[in-house]
């Protein structure tokens, strides 16, 4: 599995990570050869919307941003701009297949608040 992680110094090891398992690389690496352009990466990101105020996204991108956070596994590469990553910090990124479909997800331990697909978040505790 890969990680990206973000360092303090060279001296400090693994502060915050972000985990890419092999059956979300397999997965992308499926929809990389129906694209047939082997120059894709799977970007992942948090925008704002959703019925919890935060949301997941992934698209395809074939640049790499310089300040992007990056994991490969398996020879396929996911990028985090900085923003998101301080939102996924910590979180698993996976593809999954059981009785509700086929998709990527995303365990966020940051999320406080969640909705009922999965795909909208928030991190701020309810009152």
């Amino acid at each position: 599995m890969g990680q990206c992680t973000r360092y303090t110094t060279d001296e400090n090891r693994v502060l915050l990570s972000v985990i890419f398992t092999e059956n979300a690389a397999g997965k992308v690496a499926e929809l990389i050869e129906e694209e047939g352009n082997p120059e894709l990466k799977l970007r992942a990101y948090i925008e704002g919307g959703g019925c919890a105020g935060l949301q997941y996204g992934f698209r395809f991108d074939e640049f790499k941003n310089e300040n992007d956070h990056i994991a490969v596994t398996n020879g396929i590469t996911l990028l985090i701009d900085p923003q998101s990553f301080k939102y996924l910090s910590g979180s698993t990124i996976d593809y999954v297949e059981d009785l509700e479909g086929e998709r990527f997800t995303i365990d966020n331990p940051n999320a406080k608040k969640t909705c009922g697909c999965g795909t909208s978040f928030d991190i701020e505790e309810e009152n």
